[in-house]
């Protein structure tokens, strides 16, 4: 019998033995990056609000991201995990809704955030844990629910607090839980040791320095780029715009791939 996207996909999750979760922006850098050895792809929320000429935090519908992550979906053979910000709404009912309507397209899991959008204000504490109950009841077998916990990183609350919240969305039915930027790596450490269920990390910022291997020595298992990898583009981006507007400078463009290169990354067998 062939395993389900799902299912391959919660496999995958392994505390100590982390994979790369490449958030792409689109068909082609999603198929390029599968090219390049993913396993798995997710889509990110910010990226994808910069297609659309949109900032990051609460830019989106519901219908945009899922329609967003079935053309990614289309794009590559392995699983895709949704970036679906706060579930497109507050109460634990639309939560419900939005994890049926994942599962449906053939998402293999989905994120969701402990925070209001559009702003940065947590939800407080019962209401955060009733919305992943609500939206892990609703999710099916081999469906990899992760609850997010933003405060650390928005300056809403502390690690003690973002533990206690991971825990308790654990005991929610949560598959897998998330802090982005912890503040140290003994932080890290710290969530990873306090529950059972897989943890993420996200690869940006000073985390961007971490190695796989030394995520893995605190007992991560996955690893996420967020919004990372599409800002790296768009620094290319940058200092290509300002080598040519300000000093007439073409040079950063012989940086980049080959059509042959590109073409080579995008083709199917």
């Amino acid at each position: 019998m062939t395993e389900t996207k799902g299912a391959i996909f919660r496999e995958m999750h392994r505390p100590g033995e982390p994979f790369i979760l490449a958030n792409a922006w689109d068909a082609g850098s999603a198929r390029m990056l599968e090219a390049l050895g993913a396993r798995a792809i997710a889509t990110s929320s910010a990226a994808h609000a910069f297609t659309l000429g949109r900032p990051d935090g609460g830019t989106l519908t519901r219908d945009e991201a899922l329609a967003h992550a079935q053309d990614l979906m289309a794009a590559v053979k392995v699983p895709v995990q949704g970036d679906f910000e706060n579930g497109f709404g507050d109460d634990p009912e639309t939560c419900a809704e939005t994890v049926r309507l994942a599962a449906e397209i053939g998402l293999a899991g989905i994120c969701i955030e402990d925070i209001q959008l559009p702003g940065s204000a947590p939800y407080a504490a019962d209401l955060a844990v009733e919305r992943i109950r609500a939206a892990a009841d609703a999710a099916p077998e081999d469906f990899v629910l992760c609850a997010r916990a933003d405060g650390v990183l928005l300056g809403q609350y502390d690690l003690e607090e973002a533990i206690a919240r991971v825990r308790a969305y654990e005991a929610a039915g949560a598959g897998c839980v998330y802090v982005p930027m912890p503040g140290s790596l003994e932080g890290l450490r710290a969530i990873c040791d306090a529950v059972s269920v897989p943890v993420n990390a996200l690869a940006a910022g000073p985390f961007a320095r971490v190695s796989r291997a030394e995520f893995a020595g605190l007992g991560v298992a996955r690893i996420s780029l967020g919004g990372a990898l599409a800002r790296a583009t768009h620094r290319v981006i940058h200092d290509a715009g300002k080598a040519m507007f300000d000093l007439g400078d073409f040079s950063p463009l012989a940086q980049g791939l080959s059509g042959e290169q590109t073409d080579a990354l995008l083709r199917r067998d």
